[in-house]
């Protein structure tokens, strides 16, 4: 119970300095983009780590569904970063849903090609 009534302390005590601090605003967004940073930087050693794990098996894979699989990587990637844009218009709403069916389509025929054996 203390340990619950302690971290509720101290996130009163943070909004309290974001919200009362002189640019306790932009420091706040600082420590964001630097979290968001670390963040992106650990999925980056996972997806390495990954990669060198399972090497032989992509490669195995064969070149075209191996290159399937990395494109339904970028493009998933791509709809990723794309989509607050796309989001803004009705068709861009219309055209993300239906371009993130194309990478989840892709991954799932490479994984149902890869167990065929």
């Amino acid at each position: 119970m203390t340990q619950t009534v302690r971290n509720v302390v101290i996130i009163l005590v943070l909004g309290a300095a974001v919200m009362l601090v002189p640019g306790g605003g932009r420091a706040s967004d600082a420590i964001l983009q630097t979290l968001v940073i670390v963040m992106l930087a650990a999925l980056a050693y996972l997806a390495i780590r990954l990669y060198r794990e399972r090497r032989v098996e992509l490669y195995g894979l064969g070149d075209r569904n191996r290159a399937i699989l990395y494109g339904s990587v970028a493009l998933a990637t791509f709809l990723l970063v794309a989509a607050d844009r796309m989001w803004d218009t009705g068709a861009g709403v219309i055209a993300w849903f239906v371009l993130v069916c194309v990478p989840i389509y892709g991954v799932y025929y490479v994984f149902r090609a890869a167990r065929e054996y």
